[in-house]
């Protein structure tokens, strides 16, 4: 946690990259969902554009530093629970030595364990029940986000399942060592946009808040670049969508 601390929060120059890439995204008055908010490295930036933020974490650890950070803050809602397909309630994994991999997905960690080095030595002892609740119960509540990050360890294919309406824009993790997960949850943002104009795509390598592709990309082009260019050399990042109308 406290590596994540120094990581997110204590690089020089870090939440002025964030405030720049997504000020296309946010402006404003603008609303955002962080579902997966960890501990709260987007949430930060965000509030410095202007946006009210959503911050959704159902990881005890986690919750306890954004309420320490961000608990006075009235345009910020910190939300301890996970958000699925369905509402009620699930089993969190947790790691006692590497909290920040805590997942609902059991099949996510039986994937990652065998196919990445990294997650070898990384041990789920724990868990707890949280309650679970979906995007659109979200909305309802909330009202409807500019933008919405996803980042919950191989949950994203479920959260977006509990979501009936295309979003202006959003972003999911990608893991090249779960490739065939990504292309699903590609899949689901097109299915829904089928209900609008249409997404248009591009990446970001981890952390750097830079594109990939100069053009934002068709579905079929953004899996073309992942596969040409970040699949085989192992480079995470986030996909990002936007409708076309933007």
């Amino acid at each position: 946690m406290a590596r994540s601390l120094v990581m997110y929060h204590g690089i020089p120059g870090r939440h002025r990259r964030m405030r720049r890439f997504y000020g296309q995204f946010l402006g404003p008055g603008d609303l955002a969902f962080d579902v997966g908010a960890h501990v709260g490295s987007r949430v930060r930036p965000w509030r410095r554009l202007g946006a009210r933020v959503l911050a959704i974490e159902p990881q005890p650890d986690c919750l306890r530093v954004l309420r320490l950070f961000f608990g006075r803050d009235p345009d910020v809602t910190v939300l301890p629970t996970a958000v699925g397909a369905r509402p009620g309630t699930a089993s969190l994994a947790l790691s006692s030595a590497t909290p920040t991999v805590s997942s609902l997905s059991h099949e996510w960690i039986e994937s990652v364990t065998a196919a990445d080095e990294r997650f070898a030595e990384v041990r789920w002892d724990r868990s707890v029940e949280v309650e679970v609740v979906t995007l659109d119960d979200l909305i309802a509540t909330h009202g409807e986000p500019a933008f919405c990050k996803i980042d919950v360890e191989g949950f994203e294919a479920d959260v977006l399942r509990g979501l009936s309406r295309p979003l202006r824009a959003l972003s999911f993790e990608y893991l090249p060592f779960a490739h065939d997960a990504a292309l699903t949850t590609l899949d689901l943002v097109e299915q829904l946009g089928e209900r609008a104009a249409g997404y248009e795509y591009n990446y970001a390598p981890v952390e750097t808040m830079r594109f990939a592709s100069e053009q934002w990309l068709d579905a079929a082009g953004l899996v073309q670049l992942l596969e040409r260019r970040f699949r085989a050399l192992g480079r995470s990042g986030d996909v990002y969508a936007r409708t076309r109308s933007l």
